[in-house]
């Protein structure tokens, strides 16, 4: 039997948390072969991000096309992806994708720190959104590339549907930050699912959307449809925090041992 293959095109964090290493071991809990193509380096911590290098576009794409052609993944995700040449490297090549693309359009990080330049955001939305199988912003991300005030759920509903007419297939809008319950809403034309969990109060939440997209393109390399890939990860995702290790001294990361249902 051939084991699901899984694709992170991201950043690194060196403390494991976010990024390609939250991607990977995502992954690798649901049982998927994960593969990882570098786009920049971080120097952080679960304290602060001190410094961002973006890697040559060239490079990266050359990295991206030798595991096309060598391991071709079901299903694949973005991350930080840094700058508008990267942003339109990345998106040229997924036109030709024969699997689905998550696009997590990561531009801050849990610390503050940029990991998307400003002129990066147009060529988001007009490459790389239209390549995604499933957007997965949360709402300040949402707002950004709509101009949109994101604040409740009906904002919510409202920014979606502006997601979806710039091209996305499908929106899995985060509401994490919404005061009350962690609600999120997918999205796609002609529908919508509310998922919701109880609020977790505690500050080890890095690298919490990271690993979310994973485990949702995880489970769509596994042959999941989308809203059962989506349902599962939520649960997932909501025990990962839960239990989480409690490891360094700000905001810690989640437990990526978290059991599977």
């Amino acid at each position: 039997m051939t084991r699901p293959v899984a694709l992170t095109i991201a950043g690194s964090d060196p403390s494991g948390g976010a990024g390609i290493q939250a991607d990977l071991k995502t992954f690798h809990q649901f049982g998927v072969y994960g593969e990882a193509v570098i786009t920049l380096l971080t120097v952080q911590n679960t304290v602060a991000v001190d410094a961002v290098q973006v890697l040559d576009p060239d490079f990266v794409a050359a990295q991206l096309k030798a595991v096309l052609e060598d391991i071709p993944p079901m299903a694949a995700k973005t991350g930080a992806l840094g700058s508008a040449e990267m942003v339109e490297r990345v998106a040229t090549l997924a036109r030709d994708f024969s699997f689905p693309l998550v696009v997590d359009p990561v531009m801050i990080s849990k610390h503050g720190a940029p990991l998307m330049a400003a002129n990066a955001r147009q060529k988001l939305i007009e490459m790389l959104i239209p390549a995604s199988a499933l957007l997965t912003p949360n709402l300040h991300e949402a707002a950004a590339i709509t101009g949109l005030r994101v604040e409740n759920p009906a904002d919510m509903r409202d920014a979606a549907k502006a997601l979806l007419d710039l091209g996305a297939a499908a929106v899995l809008l985060k509401g994490g930050h919404l005061e009350g319950a962690a609600m999120d809403f997918l999205f796609w034309p002609g529908g919508e699912l509310s998922l919701t969990a109880e609020r977790i109060e505690t500050k080890h939440t890095h690298g919490t959307g990271c690993s979310y997209s994973a485990a949702v393109t995880a489970l769509m390399a596994s042959g999941k449809d989308l809203e059962d890939a989506v349902k599962n990860a939520k649960a997932w995702i909501h025990r990962a925090i839960a239990t989480n290790p409690g490891l360094g001294r700000g905001s810690g990361p989640v437990n990526h041992f978290a059991t599977l249902l």
